[in-house]
């Protein structure tokens, strides 16, 4: 008698990233492409008040600055490279996307050299540093890409990104909701992660946790008790409600007045200071919100 085939059912696995169909050196995923005007609006108010993001963008002439998957449309590029240009009027910005319809949308309104567009992704479609002759990005910018990997493929592009930065160079990777009002992102050089930076209009929340949604990938799932990323949410938290005396004046003095409180906690993990967060946002190291493992 004929035996019976076996049939076992495995569960799909999920693709690892990898290069674009068709195309040699494009490196990751098409992205969902949501964007909108001003979206991106408290990232780049905070990339030309920044003293750490100004210093790398000086000395040398023309600094190359990458903005990695700008989406369907290119006006957050196109707004980037105007706010740049008022600390850096020499700056070159160039857009990448690995989705051809999105590149040439690009080059549509592009200004070359001073602003232009390729395809390409995380390998940065030849100007990463020490690829033919380039020394690499002094700032990229790679805000709503990584929302879609595993924690573990996020990292991986963290290192990636960061080891063809210019030896000096920033890698700025967050993430926002769809209108701006709620951004985190973490600030990255060669050797890593240095700080998180949290950014809201604090009227568009009930309180500071509510920004854990917008975490980048690398901290998103850490935001559980015993995690310092959540110990951080938690205590800001408390600040707030601490700093409800000032809700007569706004959202905005109530949010610098927990930021302040948070500030004397000590620790040395507040690393801005009033002026930023006036403008709803807050600045940590890094090591106060690493994974614990």
């Amino acid at each position: 008698m004929a035996r019976a085939a076996v049939v076992t059912h495995e569960a799909p696995r999920k693709k690892k990233p990898r290069l674009a169909a068709g195309r040699a050196r494009a490196l990751g995923m098409p992205t969902r492409g949501t964007t909108n005007p001003n979206r991106l609006r408290r990232v780049d108010r905070w990339l030309t008040g920044t003293p750490q993001v100004t210093r790398a963008l000086s000395g040398r002439s023309e600094p190359l600055v990458v903005d990695l998957g700008y989406g369907s449309s290119p006006v957050t590029t196109v707004e980037l490279a105007r706010r740049l240009r008022t600390v850096r009027s020499d700056v070159r910005v160039v857009g990448l996307e690995i989705d051809d319809e999105r590149v040439a949308a690009g080059k549509a309104v592009a200004d070359p050299p001073h602003l232009d567009f390729r395809v390409g992704g995380f390998e940065f479609a030849g100007l990463a540093a020490g690829v033919a002759g380039s020394t690499g990005p002094r700032l990229v910018r790679a805000l709503n890409v990584l929302r879609q990997y595993t924690e573990p493929e996020a990292w991986d592009a963290w290192r990636g990104m960061c080891a063809r930065l210019a030896p000096d160079g920033l890698l700025v990777e967050g993430t926002c909701d769809e209108i701006g009002r709620r951004c985190c992102w973490v600030t990255l050089d060669r050797n890593g992660p240095r700080t998180l930076t949290l950014a809201c209009r604090p009227d568009s929340l009930d309180r500071p946790s509510d920004l854990a949604e917008r975490l980048p990938k690398t901290l998103i799932h850490r935001n559980v008790p015993g995690e310092p990323v959540h110990a951080l949410l938690t205590e800001l938290d408390t600040c707030w409600d601490l700093a409800a005396p000032k809700t007569p004046f706004g959202p905005r003095a109530r949010w610098a007045d927990a930021i302040l409180r948070l500030a004397e906690r000590g620790s040395g993990r507040v690393l801005d200071r009033w002026r930023r967060w006036r403008l709803g946002e807050v600045t940590v190291a890094w090591s106060a919100v690493a994974p614990a493992s």
